[in-house]
């Protein structure tokens, strides 16, 4: 089961970017950013609308969408070339935060941790659950000639060579796969959310709603700490569960937790970026190159 420790780590390049399903589901685009007053513009209570300064350098939903369909155009066809009809695996459907934001810093779902603590939506869990048992698999066959050309197990098929790494290989070189993983803008988002927990003002925070959970029968020192607990991690929502969970929204809801530790976060990314403009503004650059590539397949041109 997705866990929310998993969301969080949108700091690892590998649940941000692989399909923002958890992914990090992306906003913003443009590679010239103004991000001076950004977080006054946000529902300092609605954690899924606030959008964090490097989310500028990172492939969008949308743009996501568009480099895996040309992604699956180009397998496709390169896969007819050798012969084999190819069935993309099904995308898995999406469960838990709808934004990089929305778990980020925690819970803030009342009425879902009333029912399901700090779990996913029930139904969104069991439509992914059941995804997850039926296997995101392809039509290729196990070990046979086909799943070898896709992933590059042999070197030609009838005579015809197989690209290297099959043809998964090379639709990722074509749309450039390794320069939409935003590397430096991931690596700086990850920093500036493991020091923004030594800002001042976050640290007061922490202890505020540790001090509330207290008073409320609860001992944790900083709020990501509830919903880690172990005891939590299975499938089955206990009462504790949910008794910890509200505990928690509340306490968050007294002391403003989470709008403090983004307005932390945001003010650090800001002066990464600053720090590091050329190199994120290059990154960027290859991202959209990447996308206009696959706007051309996709569209046929």
């Amino acid at each position: 089961m997705p866990s929310l420790r998993k969301f969080r780590s949108s700091g690892s390049t590998a649940v941000a970017m692989a399909a923002a399903a958890a992914t990090f589901m992306l906003a913003g685009c443009s590679s010239t950013p103004d991000n001076e007053g950004q977080s006054e513009s946000f529902d300092s209570k609605d954690p899924q609308s606030w959008v964090l300064p490097i989310q500028t350098y990172l492939p969008t939903d949308q743009e996501q969408g568009q480099l895996s369909q040309a992604k699956k155009i180009l397998i496709s066809d390169c896969m007819k070339g050798f012969g084999f009809e190819w069935t993309p695996a099904p995308d898995l459907p999406r469960v838990g935060p709808k934004t990089l934001t929305d778990w980020r810093y925690g819970i803030h779902d009342m009425a879902l941790a009333e029912q399901r603590g700090y779990k996913a939506d029930a139904k969104e869990q069991e439509a992914y659950d059941a995804a997850v048992d039926k296997g995101a698999v392809d039509g290729t066959t196990a070990d046979g000639p086909d799943a070898q050309a896709l992933n590059g197990g042999i070197q030609e098929v009838d005579g015809k060579k197989v690209p290297e790494d099959g043809c998964v290989g090379a639709a990722n070189r074509e749309i450039d796969a390794d320069a939409i993983q935003a590397r430096a803008a991931l690596e700086l988002a990850n920093a500036a959310f493991v020091k923004s927990k030594e800002d001042p003002k976050v640290v007061k925070a922490f202890a505020d709603w540790s001090a509330c959970m207290k008073r409320s029968g609860y001992n944790y020192k900083q709020p990501l700490d509830a919903s880690d607990d172990s005891k939590f991690s299975g499938t089955e929502v206990s009462s504790e569960e949910i008794s910890t969970a509200t505990a928690d929204i509340t306490c968050r809801q007294k002391t403003n937790v989470a709008w403090i530790w983004f307005q932390a976060e945001s003010a650090l990314q800001k002066s990464a970026i600053e720090d590091h403009a050329e190199e994120l503004s290059a990154e960027r650059k290859k991202i959209d190159a990447a996308v206009r590539s696959a706007s051309k397949i996709v569209k046929g041109e």
